[in-house]
């Protein structure tokens, strides 16, 4: 089975929802006895918490449920238990990095690093257009499971 942990700084916004529209689409193309995914934070600010309401409903909006979610931070250990560890945005990438101790089997990407214009996916938190992040996160996942499921490399 493949692992994968997508990272935002909180775990309240933009890796939740990568993690929920994830497993969706997995679950819907009946790929998800071969493909997990969970997710985390880069900081431990929001640990505990639960997802963000306006991440909440647009998730909703999809038929999404992510009420049991709550917020956990990355660790050192997450690296080896994962596959693939999908960042939202250069800086989640770069403090994913120091966490884990650096990079050497290049577990570590974007998730639009595989788009035709890779890109950081903007934190709805400041932005709040949810709309944009939602978007940006499906064609990412999208991305993602197409490469896995045809058995080439994600990044």
């Amino acid at each position: 089975m493949i692992k994968i942990l997508f990272v935002c700084l909180g775990n309240i916004c933009r890796s939740p929802m990568a993690e929920f529209i994830c497993r969706d689409m997995l679950e819907k193309r009946g790929l998800s006895h071969k493909i997990a995914c969970a997710s985390a934070a880069t900081s431990d600010e929001e640990a505990g918490n639960p997802v963000y309401p306006p991440a909440r409903r647009k998730l909703k909006e999809m038929g999404i449920d992510c009420a049991l979610k709550r917020a956990v931070q990355l660790t050192r250990g997450d690296y080896d238990r994962y596959d693939l560890l999908i960042g939202m945005e250069a800086r989640n990438v770069s403090a994913m990095k120091r966490i884990c101790g650096g990079d050497p089997e290049n577990k570590i990407h974007r998730l639009l690093d595989g788009a035709p214009h890779p890109r950081d996916i903007a934190d709805p938190w400041y932005t709040g257009d949810f709309d944009a992040a939602c978007r940006d996160i499906t064609e990412g996942c999208a991305r993602l499971i197409d490469r896995l499921a045809e058995g080439r490399a994600a990044y």
